[in-house]
C-alpha cells in the first residue's frame, strides 16, 4: 500500500471526525478568500476612483506641491501649452487635462455661499471620470467659455442651496492674482454629483478660459496626466521626473488620502479576521490528529517495534493533516468562487460608506496569486498541526507505547 493511500484510509478511520474537520477548514479558506476579494475589489475601486479624480500623474510648478501659496497661482504653470505639447508626443499619455484651482463665493443674488472651483475641460473631465462624477441635471458647455456669458457646472448640494437649476443665473467673486477682487456673471449649465456630499457642496466647474479670465491669469495650477496603464505609473515617475526637472511630478496615490485610509484600516480588519481564521483551522486539525494519535498510540508502538523511524510515523500524520487540509482547501474554494460569481449576477448593493452619499455594488474580486497564496497557508497550518501531535508519540518508548491504555 502506498503512504498516500495509507494516509487516506487512515483519515477515513473516523469519518464524522474527519468531515467535520475538513468542512472547517473548507469553511475557514472559503471565509478568507471572499473577505480578501472583498477587500481587494474595494482597493481596486477607490484606487480607480482615485486615479481618475486626480490623474495618474500631476504635473506642477516645483514649489506647487511643498510650499504654500500667498497669492493665487503664484506657482501656477507658465508654460502649460509647450508642456502639453510635449506630453503629448509620449506614445503611453492618452489625455491631458489643464486644471486651474480658485475659490470665492457665488451668489443667487439673495445668498452667497463659498465655493472651491476648478477651470478645466468639461467634457475631458467627465470622460476621464466615468461613473465618479455623474451629470444629474442639464448639460455640458460645448462652447469651452470663449464667448458670451460663461455656462458652469455645480455640485449638486450647492445648486440646492442656492435654488438654481440649469439655465439660472449666478455669479462668482474671487481674488485675481494681482490680488484684486473681480466677478463674473455665469449660467448654470448642468449638476454634478461626486457621491461625497461635503464635496458637492462647494464644487463649481468652469470652462478654463472663462476662469482665467476672472482671474486675469494665463496660467494654470497643474496638468493632469492620465496614461495607458496605471500599473506602470511608478516607472513613467521616474522617467519624467529624471528627464524634466524643471517641473514637479507627482503620483495619483500621493492624493489620495481617502484611499490610503482606507486601506490602512481593510488591512488592520482583514489582517485581524485572517488571524482569527488561521487560528480557528489550525485548533481544529490539532484537536482531530491529537485524538488521532492519542487512539493508535499503541499501534505507533507496532510500528516502531517493526522498525520504522521516529520520522516515518511522524510523516505518516503529517500526509493525514495534509489530505484534510487538501480536502478542505479545495472545497472552500470551489465555494468562494461559487459566491464570487453568483454576486456578479445578483446586483446587491452595499449602504454608502462614511462621508458619502452613494453606494457600491458588492462584488469579491478572484485573484490566482491569493488563492494560491490562501490555500498554501492554510495547507501549511495543518502540516504543522500534525507535525505538533505527532512528534511526541513517535519519539516516545516502544515499550511505554506498547503499554498505552
Amino acid at each position: 500500500m502506498t503512504p498516500l493511500r495509507f494516509a487516506w484510509q487512515n483519515v477515513l478511520r473516523n469519518r464524522r471526525r474527519s468531515l467535520m474537520t475538513i468542512l472547517l477548514t473548507a469553511l475557514g479558506c472559503a471565509s478568507a478568500l471572499i473577505a480578501g476579494g472583498f477587500a481587494l475589489y474595494t482597493y481596486e475601486s477607490l484606487e480607480e476612483g482615485a486615479a481618475r479624480e486626480s490623474g495618474h500623474l500631476l504635473v506642477a510648478h516645483p514649489d506647487y506641491f511643498s510650499r504654500d501659496e500667498e497669492t493665487p497661482l503664484q506657482y501656477g504653470l507658465t508654460d502649460s501649452g509647450a508642456l502639453v505639447h510635449s506630453l503629448q508626443a509620449r506614445d503611453e499619455v492618452k489625455r491631458i487635462l489643464p486644471r486651474l484651482n480658485f475659490s470665492g463665493l457665488i451668489s443667487n443674488g439673495d445668498k452667497s455661499v463659498i465655493f472651491l472651483g476648478q477651470g478645466v475641460d468639461l467634457a475631458g473631465e467627465v470622460a476621464a471620470r466615468g461613473t465618479f462624477l455623474q451629470l444629474q441635471a442639464g448639460e455640458l458647455p460645448a462652447d469651452g467659455g470663449t464667448g458670451g456669458t460663461p455656462r458652469i457646472v455645480v455640485g449638486e448640494a450647492l445648486a440646492r442651496s442656492l435654488n438654481a437649476r440649469p439655465g439660472s443665473s449666478l455669479t462668482l467673486l474671487a481674488t485675481t492674482v494681482h490680488g484684486t477682487m473681480n466677478a463674473q456673471d455665469v449660467e448654470v449649465a448642468g449638476i454634478v454629483a461626486t457621491g461625497v456630499p461635503e464635496v458637492d457642496k462647494r464644487l463649481v466647474y468652469g470652462p478654463l478660459p472663462a476662469v482665467q479670465r476672472l482671474l486675469q491669469t494665463e496660467r494654470v495650477s497643474t496638468l493632469a496626466v492620465y496614461v495607458d496603464d496605471i500599473a506602470r505609473v511608478p516607472a513613467y515617475l521616474a522617467d519624467w521626473q529624471a528627464g524634466d526637472p524643471r517641473h514637479a511630478y507627482r503620483p495619483w496615490w500621493e492624493e489620495a488620502f481617502y484611499y490610503q485610509a482606507v486601506r490602512a484600516l481593510y488591512n488592520r480588519i482583514f489582517g485581524l479576521l485572517g488571524f482569527i481564521i488561521a487560528a480557528l483551522v489550525f485548533f481544529a486539525v490539532t484537536n482531530t490528529l491529537a485524538m488521532a494519535v492519542l487512539e493508535r498510540t499503541r499501534e505507533i508502538g507496532t510500528q516502531r517495534a517493526l522498525g520504522a523511524s521516529p520520522w516515518e510515523i511522524t510523516a505518516q500524520f503529517i500526509r493525514e493533516g495534509l489530505m484534510i487540509g487538501a480536502c478542505g482547501v479545495a472545497l472552500g474554494m470551489l465555494a468562494a468562487g461559487g459566491i464570487t460569481l453568483a454576486l456578479r449576477h445578483l446586483g446587491l448593493q452595499m449602504p454608502p460608506p462614511p462621508g458619502r452619499s452613494v453606494g457600491y455594488p458588492l462584488l469579491v474580486s478572484f485573484s490566482p496569486s491569493m488563492y494560491a497564496l490562501a490555500g498554501l497557508a492554510l495547507l501549511s497550518l495543518c502540516g504543522f498541526a500534525a507535525w505538533l501531535v505527532s512528534r511526541k508519540a513517535a519519539a516516545r518508548p516502544i515499550v511505554e507505547a506498547l503499554t498505552h491504555v
